[in-house]
């Protein structure tokens, strides 16, 4: 005999503790199930432990999708500042880091206890290390079967997430679900992720590894400035993690490595004020020495800068203002914050979560198509498309 709810979730992560506070709380019989012994270790993990669990310039431009309006409805219904009040009302203390990002103070734990008090509060029944075998639509209830147990609902919520981060747990499972009902998938890609490069750009990354410049790494008209790491494998950091997510494969990206500084008219006038002074120290004035040295080793400059041709220092210049890289791919799923890509927005309703196709049936978080921008705003799209479902399931 199967047991009878009137919401499922599958997915106690982010977005499906959201959405099970919020059903709960308007009273309905509520399941919530995970795969995993340990709830919410995405939000453990995030923000190097203390989770960047919003941004306060929330804005619908920070999201990526097939659609740049169907976030608008979502993040109306449920702002950063709501969020804000909900983590005020718990005396969790936080902070501001850099560009509206919002951290714990102490720990992300504090929001997983939480969001996992909020749901004892309404109510939800959580099952831990469950395995759902399979999900089912007999007339208007859906059915799922565990290893041993049979439960169906009016209202199943799907909130599995993406492939990102295979470690703790990611999988196809949200998207088997959409699959199995019809539903169009766009396809997913790894995103907020480092890149990689081929032998010779690699070899340079790794005598640099360790290093790290503020810089705007470009993508056509798309740019981001912010911290670039160089490491063993590649480039990383911000500002490569926010390019990462519009790159396409085959593509160049372009970095500034001094975006303070024109190049060429900095180097002009020390040409005229001190042309006997030594290129690779003036160029060590802008840019770490390291840097400087290998910039000037790899474009075969050296001497004093009065000996040098303006056309040999424009290419310089051109080298630390607008260097062209093309990347060979990124390090993929296993360091990817996100997934780009997911269920088609279109087969969604931006008010409710809910499949178009399907009465009963909600997708939410990052099985869905909608990306956001590095810095609290991916679990901003968890609290807003999870309170959103819950209202309405």
């Amino acid at each position: 005999m199967a047991d009878k709810y009137d919401v499922i979730i599958i997915g106690a992560g982010a977005a499906g503790m959201m959405s099970a506070i919020e059903a709960g709380k308007r009273g309905r019989k509520v399941l919530l199930v995970d795969h995993a012994k340990k709830i919410g270790e995405k939000i453990r993990i995030s923000g190097g432990g203390r989770c960047n669990f919003t941004n306060i310039h929330t804005h619908p431009s920070k999201f990526i999708s097939n659609n740049p309006k169907f976030v608008i409805s979502a993040l109306k219904q449920y702002t950063q500042n709501n969020f804000i009040d909900l983590i005020k009302k718990h005396n969790i203390k936080f902070h501001e880091k850099k560009l509206g990002q919002l951290f714990c103070d102490e720990s992300a734990q504090q929001i997983i206890d939480m969001l996992l008090l909020e749901c004892k509060t309404a109510n939800v029944v959580l099952k831990k290390e469950t395995i759902i075998e399979d999900v089912d639509k007999k007339e208007d209830k859906y059915f799922i079967t565990t290893g041993s147990d049979k439960y169906f609902c009016d209202s199943l919520i799907i909130a599995t997430g993406g492939l990102s981060i295979p470690k703790i747990g990611a999988s196809k499972f949200g998207y088997d679900v959409a699959k199995k009902f019809n539903l169009n998938i766009v396809e997913t890609l790894p995103a907020l992720v480092p890149l990689t490069f081929s032998e010779k750009i690699l070899a340079l990354c790794k005598e640099l590894t360790g290093l790290s410049v503020e810089a705007v790494v470009s993508f056509k008209k798309i740019f981001f400035e912010e911290g670039m790491l160089f490491t063993h494998r590649g480039l990383s950091g911000p500002s490569i993690l926010q390019i990462s997510s519009y790159w396409k494969l085959g593509d160049d990206i372009k970095i500034n490595l001094s975006p303070k500084l024109d190049i060429v008219k900095f180097l002009g006038d020390r040409k005229n004020s001190n042309p006997k002074q030594d290129i690779n120290a003036i160029i060590s004035e802008i840019l770490p020495k390291r840097l400087a040295y290998i910039i000037c080793n790899e474009n075969n400059v050296s001497g004093n800068i009065c000996e040098l041709s303006n056309k040999v220092l424009n290419q310089l210049s051109s080298c630390i203002n607008a260097w062209a890289i093309n990347p060979t791919g990124s390090e993929g799923y296993r360091t990817a914050e996100v997934t780009l890509g997911g269920i088609d927005t279109e087969e969604i309703s931006s008010k409710t979560m809910m499949s178009k196709k399907h009465s009963g049936l909600f997708f939410i978080g990052e099985v869905v198509d909608v990306t956001g921008h590095l810095g609290g705003y991916n679990f901003q799209w968890a609290w807003s498309s999870g309170y959103v479902a819950g209202r309405y399931a």
